[in-house]
């Protein structure tokens, strides 16, 4: 079976784990909304571990060939690329052009972090 390159297996453990993240931090805001903050807590505690089982190893593996600032940058750019469709689709708010502003700054500070400079170097 072949393997993934070092930073596609971080991107895909990250689009993973954000995907758990993303739950954890707003789900209850749908789905348990009506529970004590508590129990919210509780519920989304259990599904941040299966979020850190997919991080920590995708920052491990990142980090064999990326510095931590480019980790980062590569994470909130995943985390915005997940949480916009999570929000559309499950919360069912209305997108707006700040996503799109956001998204482009964030496209600025994969640049600065990456420019000149080979992943990891």
């Amino acid at each position: 079976m072949p393997t993934l390159p070092p930073i596609a297996t971080t991107i895909v453990l990250l689009c993973l784990s954000n995907v758990f993240m993303t739950f954890a931090w707003y789900g209850h805001l749908k789905n348990l909304a009506h529970k004590p903050w508590l129990v919210a807590a509780l519920v989304s505690w259990g599904i941040a571990l299966f979020e850190y089982l997919l991080q920590v190893p995708a920052n491990r593996i990142g980090h064999s060939v990326m510095s931590v600032g480019q980790l980062k940058i590569l994470q909130e750019v995943i985390t915005l690329s997940v949480f916009v469709p999570f929000t559309m689709f499950y919360l069912k708010e209305r997108l707006s052009l700040d996503y799109l502003w956001a998204g482009l700054c964030l496209l600025g500070a994969v640049y600065f972090m990456f420019r000149g400079k080979p992943p990891g170097g």
